[in-house]
């Protein structure tokens, strides 16, 4: 076997268009043309386009309904060039780090990981984990 990437990941949702808000105002993705499946759903393109992000609308599926930040769960990370420009977009989208635990708008941030990387942790609208992984503090 000669594994060359990961090409996509699948998340699920409950509200198509609330994800969509989501992942195309704060995240800023591109989305992509997706098959008609028998199920709603939408596409994104992540970085030069050989990896996406798929979102399901389905109601059978596992949903993290009272789940909060938790970064050793089931997460995704997205690399980013920098902590302090992400962190920026971030606040400037109503993400913080100084509200409760139970706020969907909760940041969890790392600069000093002791992964060696700076990292920035939220959640989408269906509290599915963003990791937000940095290549510098800058």
């Amino acid at each position: 076997m000669n594994t060359l990437y990961i090409h996509h990941v699948l998340i699920v949702v409950d509200d198509l268009e609330r994800t969509r808000q989501f992942y195309t105002g704060v995240l800023e993705l591109q989305e992509l043309r997706r098959p008609n499946f028998e199920y709603p759903g939408i596409w994104y393109q992540i970085g030069d386009g050989q990896q996406e992000i798929h979102i399901n609308v389905r109601s059978e599926a596992t949903l993290r309904r009272d789940k909060w930040i938790d970064r050793n769960d089931i997460h995704f990370a997205l690399r980013v060039k920098s902590y302090r420009d992400t962190l920026a977009s971030l606040r400037g989208k109503g993400f913080r780090d100084d509200v409760p635990e139970n706020d969907l708008q909760k940041m969890q941030l790392r600069p000093n990981s002791p992964a060696g990387y700076p990292q920035i942790y939220i959640l989408d609208p269906d509290r599915n984990t963003i990791e937000f992984h940095c290549a510098s503090l800058d």
